[in-house]
């Protein structure tokens, strides 16, 4: 996305536009599902001189004013990206890759959040398994077992 559309985001939410905001934003639209320490690296590469704790305090801001959403996959740390859409995601339980699923406008939650009388705002799905490079790597070292055989 171009420039103009970070700044103006950052305006309409309220806050102000400052080269950490604009590089985490960069940082986190280019590779969505990172982690605050890789955020923070990958900051420091477009900002030479930009703190841990600046990184920190700029995921907070922008993920209080809705510019990204933080999701944390079990057993492992936050992660970032462009808040926006809802959406579910699929994680590799082998090389820990994440990947965005589609889901319709009005998502259908698999449990009826009525009968606890909440009133949802979100869902948040996470999916566990294996990516396709995870599974061929797995067939091609897994021995060959007949069909029926132990599992």
């Amino acid at each position: 996305m171009p420039l103009g559309t970070d700044v103006e985001r950052l305006r309409a939410a309220g806050l102000r536009v400052t080269q950490p905001r604009l590089a985490v934003l960069a940082t986190v639209r280019e590779r969505p599902h990172l982690d605050a320490d890789t955020i923070t690296r990958r900051t420091r590469v477009r900002l030479d001189r930009v703190s841990g704790q600046a990184v920190y305090d700029v995921l907070h801001a922008l993920t209080d004013a809705g510019l990204l959403r933080r999701f944390t996959p079990a057993g492992g740390p936050a992660r970032y990206e462009v808040g926006g859409d809802d959406h579910d995601h699929l994680v590799c339980r082998e090389c820990g890759a994440i990947v965005d699923t589609g889901r319709s406008a009005a998502p259908r939650p698999c449990l009826d959040p009525g009968a606890a009388a909440f009133e949802v705002d979100y869902t948040e799905v996470t999916y566990w398994g294996r990516c396709p490079d995870c599974q061929s790597q797995h067939r091609s070292e897994a021995p060959h077992q007949p069909p029926g055989g132990e599992r």
